[in-house]
C-alpha cells in the first residue's frame, strides 16, 4: 500500500541519516565521503532492488566511488555495522592494506532476503581512487556473469553505476563505455547510472568544469533517458528507479537518473567547504535535512503522526548506540609492557 511504501521510505531515509550523524559524532575527523545532502540514494537503490526481486532478476552488481559508500554498504548490502565501526577503528585482524582511505576501495558480496523464499544477490566491486575507472569493470562483470551462470540472459542481471556529477561530466571512461555499451562484444542489456548530482566537484562549481548544462549529458552518446529529480523528493526518486528499472528490462539498454542534491560537509569531512563556496555553503548550513523534510510532509499531509515518525527514528538511534558500544567492548587490550 502508499502507507507502507511512505513508511519504507521513511525508514530508509531514517537509516541514511543516523548512520552518517554517528559517525560524523564518534569518528570525528575521519574521512568517510558522507551521503548527507543525498540520503535519498538509499531509498532509490532500495527501490530498485525491490522491484528487480520481484521481476525475477537474480543479481544486483553495483559499481560506486566513495560518496555514499558506507551508508550502501550498511543499508543497502547488509554489512553488519560491527564490521563497518570495527574497520574504523582498525582493529579488524583481516586488515592488511594498511590505513588512509582503503575502507572507500573496498568490495562487498551479500545475498538479501526480499520476502518469504525471495533472495537476491548483491555484489558492491571494490574499485581503484580514479572513481570512473569502476565502469568497465561492473560491465565486465556483469556480462561475463551472465554468458557463464545465466545463460546470455541479461534480464537476470542488473548493472548499477553510481556517479557524481563532476566525475561523470570529466572522466572520459565514462564516455568510452557508454559508445560501446550497444556493440555485441561489450552487450550487457544496459544499465542504470544513478548520478549523486552535488552541484559541485571538490571545489568546482559547474560552470567551471564542464560545457553542457547537465552532467548527465553523456547518456545521449546512446540516446538514454535522462530523469533530473529532486534529491529533497524521496517519493519521486523512488518512482523515477522504478521507472528506470522497467525502462532496462524491456528496452536493454542504458537509463540514466540524475538526482540533484548538495553535499552538506567538505569533500572529505576534513575540508570547510565555506572557504571555496561561502554562499553555497550559507544556503546549506540553513537547509533542513531531507528526512527532516519527508518526515514534515507526511506529517503534514496526514500519512504518519509525529509519536510514529519519533518512534522510528529513536529505536534506529538505539540500535547504533548499541553496536559502537560492542564494537569498544571487542577492542583488543593493551598490553601493559
Amino acid at each position: 500500500t502508499a502507507r507502507d511504501e511512505q513508511l519504507r521510505i521513511l525508514r530508509k531515509l531514517n537509516s541514511a541519516e543516523a548512520f552518517e550523524s554517528f559517525l560524523q559524532t564518534k569518528f570525528v575527523g575521519q574521512k568517510r565521503f558522507s551521503l548527507e545532502g543525498g540520503e535519498s540514494t538509499i531509498a532509490a537503490l532500495d527501490a530498485i532492488i525491490n522491484t528487480a526481486s520481484e521481476n525475477n532478476v537474480e543479481e544486483v552488481v553495483i559499481g560506486m566511488a566513495h560518496r555514499g559508500r558506507l551508508n550502501v554498504l550498511a543499508n543497502i548490502m547488509g554489512k553488519t555495522y560491527e564490521q563497518i565501526f570495527s574497520e574504523f577503528e582498525g582493529i579488524q585482524p583481516t586488515e592488511t592494506m594498511g590505513d588512509g582511505d582503503v575502507k572507500y576501495h573496498l568490495g562487498f558480496d551479500a545475498q538479501i532476503e526480499m520476502g518469504e523464499n525471495q533472495k537476491i544477490d548483491l555484489k558492491l566491486v571494490p574499485n581503484p581512487s580514479h572513481l570512473e575507472a569502476v565502469n568497465p569493470v561492473v560491465q565486465g562483470f556483469a556480462r561475463a556473469k551472465a554468458d557463464v551462470v545465466y545463460g546470455s540472459e541479461y534480464d537476470s542481471i542488473l548493472p548499477i553505476l553510481i556517479h557524481g556529477d563532476a566525475a561523470i561530466a570529466g572522466q572520459g571512461i565514462v564516455a568510452e563505455t557508454f559508445t560501446m555499451s550497444q556493440l555485441n562484444g561489450y552487450r550487457i542489456g544496459g544499465l542504470i547510472h544513478f548520478i549523486i548530482n552535488n552541484q559541485i566537484g571538490f571545489t568546482t562549481s559547474p560552470q567551471y568544469s564542464r560545457s553542457a548544462p547537465y552532467s548527465s549529458e553523456i547518456g545521449k552518446i546512446v540516446q538514454s533517458p535522462i530523469f533530473h529529480v529532486n534529491g529533497d523528493d524521496p517519493e519521486a526518486c523512488v518512482r523515477v528507479a522504478r521507472l528506470a528499472f522497467e525502462y532496462r528490462q524491456e528496452f536493454n539498454k542504458d537509463v540514466v537518473i540524475d538526482m540533484i542534491c548538495y553535499r552538506r560537509r567538505g569533500h572529505n569531512e576534513g575540508d570547510e567547504p565555506s572557504f571555496t563556496q561561502p554562499l553555497m555553503y550559507k544556503l546549506i548550513d540553513a537547509k533542513r535535512s531531507t528526512r527532516k523534510l519527508y518526515t514534515e510532509a507526511l506529517i503534514g499531509r496526514g500519512d504518519i503522526t509525529v509519536e510514529e515518525a519519533e518512534e522510528v527514528l529513536r529505536d534506529y538511534q538505539q540500535q547504533l548506540e548499541g553496536v559502537f558500544t560492542a564494537v569498544h567492548n571487542t577492542e583488543p587490550e593493551s598490553d601493559p609492557n
